[in-house]
């Protein structure tokens, strides 16, 4: 796949020193966050679930809930690194009609109100594919999104994805597993920017998530390689634990209990839920929120 790196015409240092011109938010929070001397909460939701007005409605309240940086889901029929509870909730935002360009009206509708919280896309390649890469990466960062997670795109295919989004402003950030060895590693971290994203489990998301003192030993010797914040997420269930990483990481990500509340305060799979049902379940999302972001913050 190179059309788009022979279109664009643009190599590693060009992507650099363009990046590196246009001021980054994620940077900026990691930087104030680095002087508050406290880990960053990131929580994980999946645009348009349970459809979009309600998801819109919780992106914008999640910063008054404690969340420093949020990562939006863009949903995808064939989430192979997603458990059952995210896979199930791209099927609903799915269902009820969510796509890549709504997902960017959503973050346009965030910007209105909020121009600091950093915002990262994760997803899958395909929905950035049949949208355009390079009308994507001009809307999304005129959207007012910051970085990416692309959890199936290789360091092989940089010039697809990751070395144009970065030449024009948008971090692209790179997960690291417990299996990312030292042979494996530099191709990992060579066009990271923003932070690095640690799996601290072997698998999908929604387990439970890596011992303590692995984690502590894989987010140093990310640090040590990459020079970045790291941030530690996939199987993050509880305040508990979430305060227990954020002794240790950058940045705690917790995706799958809040879906799971989410879904839990709807009744299941329900998308035709009543107004008053979609506000209790934003607000149980809320709630839980809260808590984990008020662990995160006094773990230090």
């Amino acid at each position: 796949m190179t059309g788009v790196a022979g279109s664009l015409a643009i190599s590693n240092g060009t992507a650099r020193q363009t990046a590196g011109a246009i001021m980054s938010r994620i940077k900026t929070r990691f930087e104030k966050l680095a002087k508050e001397n406290r880990a960053a909460f990131a929580p994980f939701i999946m645009a348009g679930d349970p459809d979009e007005a309600a998801s819109l409605a919780l992106l914008k309240k999640l910063p008054a809930a404690g969340a420093d940086i949020i990562e939006l889901g863009v949903a995808f029929t064939d989430p192979m690194a997603d458990g059952p509870a995210i896979q199930a909730s791209g099927l609903r935002a799915l269902k009820a009609g969510q796509t890549l360009k709504r997902t960017l009206a959503m973050v346009r509708a965030f910007r209105k109100d909020d121009g600091e919280t950093p915002i990262v896309l994760m997803g899958y390649y395909n929905p950035f594919y049949a949208y355009g890469v390079e009308a994507f990466i001009k809307d999304a960062r005129a959207a007012g999104v910051d970085g990416l997670i692309v959890v199936d795109l290789p360091p092989e295919e940089d010039a697809e994805l990751c070395l144009p989004a970065r030449a024009a402003g948008l971090d692209f950030i790179r997960l690291a597993t417990p299996t990312t060895d030292d042979e494996r590693l530099p191709a990992v971290i060579k066009n990271t920017s923003g932070f690095v994203y640690y799996v601290s489990i072997a698998g999908i998301t929604g387990r439970a998530a890596g011992g303590r003192d692995a984690v502590t030993g894989a987010v140093g010797r990310l640090k040590k390689a990459s020079g970045l914040p790291v941030a530690v997420g996939f199987g993050i269930k509880t305040a508990e634990k979430a305060g227990e990483f954020a002794k240790i990481a950058d940045a705690v990500v917790v995706g799958s209990a809040l879906v799971d509340e989410l879904a839990k305060s709807l009744g299941g799979e329900a998308l035709e839920a009543r107004s008053a049902d979609s506000d209790n379940a934003i607000n149980a999302v809320l709630r839980l929120a809260g808590d984990i972001a008020a662990a995160v913050r006094g773990a230090r």
